[in-house]
């Protein structure tokens, strides 16, 4: 993970309010006036190849900022190349990689404004010096724009458990969320259509990565992933964004399996089943949606659409509880400080190579799908489901550490693989809804409803077994892309 020991948190209007009126901020050092703009090929050339570049005016001074992402992050020892220039027209030169890496003659011109009121403190907290950065304004493009309303707590000498300390004194009288998006995707996000939904990001492992900086790294993507579609659910209730809500949980708690040779104690299983609880609330409105699919008599659907209502109303109610944002407090913070990255106990596990660690984990989650699914047509549903959760884990480590085995063998047998994989997942998916279906529909009340059959699966559960243990062999017998 970056070593920057940052954290950035998202305000509403009304906590940016009561932040402002917090004692320790009341007076800030410096009130600056900014003004970005961020520069790109009218094809997005430097954003397809993991690269922002904005200048930055302050008064009369410009500073060109080139910043490496994604991939590109983890390409070069540095991630961001800071340059004092003359005027307002980029200069691409051997300051930066742009011009080695994306060759002579781009034609940059100005993609979008940032236009922000920045306040800074320096504080202290147990002795630690904290710099406080408050950003109020605005992401423009054309005619289109977007509130900017953000903290920024940077640790510049002292301890980092004392950053989550002072967002702590924060929470208490500001709600805050964990911020996830740059103001450079903010800015792209207005000038292409907005995400209504947001998939699992591809993630980029580097091969001299240790294991426990591969977790911290999965983590902190599986944790992004949960926020971009939570403030997505927030504004829209939308159902796709809760379905990838839930997702980004479980990939999370899958995380946390994988790693749990260096994860010891009871934190990492107490922050686990809080997951499991937040996952399970999303859970609900879930199964909903997915009857809801499928409805057709009026009446019926009127009645799951109120029971959808409620469900997204506790959903709400949930993300903004204070057990959900002690939650997302308490992960962070043993994220970065947990006393597991320094353990004597598991010193040889977090040391491993990450790719030495990716095939250990592979191979045991191969053989626990082994074990429960040799005979799908011989056990009961329940352990049949365990099967299914086996291949999800699976599936996600497979996810994790494909950028570990790219070579071009590897990148082959990885495609096919997760071919395998998804192919397996439907069917199991599908005699989990033979399961689930008629639960759903006791528990809100509809079981006897005269449509309540036409929402129901009525696949042939011989044949789904038939089918799902094929597909389970076929995984089995796929070769190994981590070999």
């Amino acid at each position: 993970m970056s070593s920057e020991v940052e954290l950035k948190l998202e305000l509403s209007t009304k906590a940016a309010r009561r932040l402002l009126g917090f004692n320790p901020l009341a007076h800030p050092d410096k009130v600056l006036k900014q003004t970005s703009t961020y520069f790109d090929t009218d094809d997005h050339k430097l954003l397809q190849n993991g690269f922002t570049l904005r200048i930055r005016r302050t008064g009369d001074v410009h500073v060109q900022t080139v910043k490496a992402v994604g991939r590109s992050q983890t390409i070069f020892a540095r991630s961001e190349w800071e340059t004092p220039i003359e005027g307002d027209t980029p200069v691409v030169d051997n300051s930066s990689p742009l011009k080695t890496e994306l060759g002579d003659g781009l034609a940059l011109q100005p993609a979008f404004n940032v236009e922000i009121e920045r306040r800074l403190w320096t504080v202290e907290e147990n002795g630690s010096q904290i710099e406080v950065v408050i950003d109020q304004g605005s992401v423009i493009s054309g005619d289109r724009n977007s509130a900017v309303r953000e903290a920024e707590l940077e640790l510049k000498g002292g301890n980092q458990k004392d950053l989550f300390v002072f967002a702590r004194k924060i929470e208490a009288i500001a709600p805050i969320r964990f911020g996830v998006r740059s103001k450079a995707e903010r800015g792209f996000a207005l000038i292409e259509q907005q995400k209504s939904v947001f998939k699992a990001e591809r993630l980029y492992l580097d091969q001299d990565m240790r294991a426990s900086d591969a977790f911290q790294t999965i983590a902190a993507s599986c944790f992004r992933h949960f926020r971009l579609n939570e403030d997505v659910l927030l504004r829209q209730r939308n159902a796709e964004a809760l379905h990838q809500a839930r997702v980004a949980l479980r990939r999370l708690r899958s995380d946390f399996s994988l790693f749990k040779r260096l994860l010891p104690g009871d934190e990492p299983q107490r922050l686990k089943d809080e997951l499991r609880w937040l996952a399970g609330v999303l859970g609900e409105g879930r199964n909903l949606d997915v009857l809801l699919a499928k409805a057709a008599d009026p009446d019926l659907r009127d009645r799951l659409k109120d029971a959808r209502e409620a469900a997204y109303d506790e959903v709400v109610e949930v993300l903004d509880s204070s057990r959900a944002r002690a939650l997302m407090l308490d992960f962070n913070e043993w994220l970065r400080c947990g006393e597991y990255l320094s353990l004597p106990e598991t010193e040889d596990v977090r040391e491993l190579p990450a790719p030495e660690f990716a095939e250990m984990a592979l191979n045991r989650m191969r053989k626990k799908l082994k074990k429960h699914g040799q005979a799908l047509a011989k056990v009961d549903d329940q352990q049949r489901h365990q099967a299914r959760k086996d291949a999800k884990k699976l599936r996600y480590a497979a996810e994790f550490f494909g950028s570990l085995f790219d070579d071009k063998r590897g990148a082959r047998r990885h495609r096919r693989f997760i071919g395998a994989m998804e192919e397996l997942q439907d069917h199991l998916g599908s005699l989990n809804d033979l399961a689930t279906g008629p639960d759903v529909l006791r528990k809100h009340g509809l079981a006897d409803h005269p449509a309540s059959d036409s929402v129901l699966s009525h696949a042939d559960k011989d044949a789904l077994i038939d089918d799902a243990q094929v597909s389970l062999d076929d995984v089995l017998d796929a070769k190994r892309f981590w070999r």
